[in-house]
């Protein structure tokens, strides 16, 4: 659950500061101020590295696969004009990509009640979607860009369940959000004009983004995914859309109508439908 509300707020605060630098810019603004937070702590507690090479590299691409494939590709979209609901359609279809390909990768199946479970969240988390969400025309691009985002959250679940193995938070961390630097920080030098308008709203939604968002959250999901069935972690995702609506309202006053809250209703129901171990 705190994995759920802190990555659920991250969308609503991650528009604050949309308001104020270029997508790419914010990004790698983030990822590097995770990086100035990290390296001076692991100075001090110095955790245990990665025993191996490959067992470092499995940190990098889980790290690449999610912040820079994911996240990066999202802000693409975004960019490139494709709305919030286009976005949050597409991406919805993780937790059935990930139940689909479990199987054959990880070696987990899905029961009966998984699947109807999953269906149920799926159509909650689209009613919700659809119930705040205008019809617009998208842009292909955008959309491709999007389509490739949901492959690498995907791709990035199912390598860490496979291949991931339990490191010290601040070694995970480390290296993914330096991977994620590597990345973006030249994308943005060569795509934006890294403008930033610095205010104290800014400020604020950085420090959430970096504390709440990058370093809290995405330890609870690597976690997750290492100690559970990768397809019950995967169904969570369901809920992020409902409760990114429930946060919107407050920080950016956008309100729920009430076919979102039935379709919030309709989510949960299947989130604890695909849930249960048997």
């Amino acid at each position: 659950m705190i994995f759920l509300l802190l990555w659920s707020a991250g969308f609503g605060v991650a528009k604050l500061g949309l308001l104020h630098a270029q997508p790419l810019t914010l990004l790698a603004l983030r990822y590097v101020s995770v990086l100035v937070v990290l390296i001076p702590l692991a100075l001090v507690l110095r955790p245990p590295l990665p025993k191996t090479w490959r067992a470092a590299a499995d940190v990098a691409v889980v790290g690449f696969l999610i912040q820079v494939v994911y996240f990066g590709l999202c802000y693409v979209a975004f960019k490139s004009g494709v709305s919030a609901g286009a976005v949050s359609i597409i991406v919805c279809l993780q937790p059935i990509l990930v139940a689909l390909t479990a199987p054959w990768l990880v070696g987990e199946r899905v029961s009966p009640k998984g699947w109807i479970g999953l269906a149920l969240g799926l159509a909650g988390a689209a009613v919700v979607i659809l119930a705040r969400s205008r019809v617009e025309a998208e842009s292909p691009f955008g959309l491709i860009c999007t389509a490739l985002a949901l492959l690498g959250i995907t791709g990035g679940t199912l390598y860490e369940k496979r291949f991931g193995v339990t490191h010290h938070p601040v070694t995970a961390n480390l290296i993914q959000y330096a991977v994620g630097a590597a990345f973006t920080l030249p994308l943005a030098l060569a795509t934006e004009n890294l403008k930033i308008q610095w205010d104290a709203q800014f400020i604020w939604a950085m420090i959430y983004l970096v504390l709440g968002n990058s370093l809290l959250a995405m330890t609870l999901l690597l976690a997750m995914i290492r100690a559970g069935a990768v397809s019950r972690v995967s169904a969570l995702f369901y809920l992020v859309p409902p409760l990114s609506a429930l946060f919107a309202w407050p920080l950016l006053g956008e309100v729920m109508p009430l076919l979102g809250w039935l379709g919030m209703g309709l989510a949960a129901a299947g989130v604890a439908l695909a849930s249960r171990k048997s």
